[in-house]
């Protein structure tokens, strides 16, 4: 009987270029990480609930889930590669960094507005802080919103692709293009309308002799991303988040009981709260899709269990 009171900053708009880098103004991102706080402890009082009990536990513990979406958008404009140690670093930089900042707005909250009413006995109260809020942090899929505030990149998911179509509606398609690969290709001089239907198709932009190496490593799809560093980014963003992480663990098609309980066993030995495992084409229709089968490879976890 509690409710979803979700907010997520995206981080594809933190980003400030200087001599043609790009960096993080963590000024901007600390200011509006306080506005989001304050905004979702608004949303509490502001809200109409849709029954007695949950507007009891909501009103007892005052939870909020403040997020992030645009990450891998981010980490290309960086150019980072989504399956490094560095953007792991990075995951855990950001999230730390919003959540202490969430904290700080929340106990001046409570200074102003008072503690949530189930403080007394609870985790807080046994570490003396006096906070408006039990719970400062989520990461929400943010698949529709992102769409609204893109386009960018959903919650903390690597690319499905640089440019596909998304089935919406009746049959109806709509053309998705990844902000910081339309850019860097723009800039670095090999951008074109061809290379984008064929990415559209299905094909990958790293067997393409007109996309730099460099890049190829930087703009890695979902399904080129091995499942280990699906769970090692999870991993890392779930170390700084009061709830649960979103995040879909990418499968290929020919994956076989034995890799899904390989993720499920990683997932829990690195302290994720929840998994999700989708294997391509185990259902007949997907949201997210390309015109034709890309070539598959399969990923082994079990391979690369040392380097966890």
């Amino acid at each position: 009987f509690e409710s979803c009171n979700l907010g997520s900053i995206n981080l594809f708009k933190f980003l400030r270029e200087e001599n043609g880098e790009f960096e993080i103004d963590w000024e901007r991102l600390r200011e509006v990480t306080f506005l989001a706080v304050r905004f979702l402890d608004n949303v509490i009082e502001a809200n109409k609930f849709p029954l007695p009990q949950i507007k009891e536990n909501t009103l007892k513990t005052r939870k909020i889930g403040l997020g992030i979406m645009g990450f891998a958008t981010m980490l290309g404009f960086l150019g980072i590669p989504y399956d490094s140690d560095d953007a792991v670093e990075l995951a855990k930089r950001i999230m730390s960094f919003i959540y202490k900042s969430a904290k700080e707005e929340s106990m001046r909250l409570a200074s102003i507005r008072g503690v949530f009413p189930a403080w007394k006995g609870s985790e807080w109260d046994k570490k003396t802080t006096r906070i408006r809020n039990a719970t400062l942090t989520t990461v929400a899929p943010t698949g529709t919103i992102s769409i609204i505030a893109g386009p960018t990149s959903s919650g903390i998911e690597p690319n499905f692709s640089l440019c596909y179509y998304r089935n919406v509606l009746e049959g109806e398609k709509l053309l998705e293009v990844d902000p910081a690969f339309e850019y860097i290709a723009k800039r670095e001089g090999f951008y074109s309308e061809d290379l984008m239907k064929k990415i559209a198709a299905g094909e990958s932009i790293q067997k393409m002799e007109e996309v730099p190496e460099k890049f190829k490593r930087v703009f890695k799809t979902a399904m080129e991303i091995s499942p280990l560093w699906h769970i090692k980014m999870q991993a890392a963003f779930q170390e700084f988040t009061d709830n649960a992480v979103s995040k879909t663990i990418n499968l290929p098609n020919n994956a076989t009981v034995e890799d899904v309980k390989e993720a499920y066993l990683l997932s829990y030995k690195l302290r994720c709260k929840g998994v999700t495992v989708y294997r391509d084409g185990s259902r007949s229709v997907q949201v997210l899709t390309v015109e034709k089968k890309k070539e598959e490879k399969r990923h082994e976890i079990t391979e690369e269990k040392q380097s966890v």
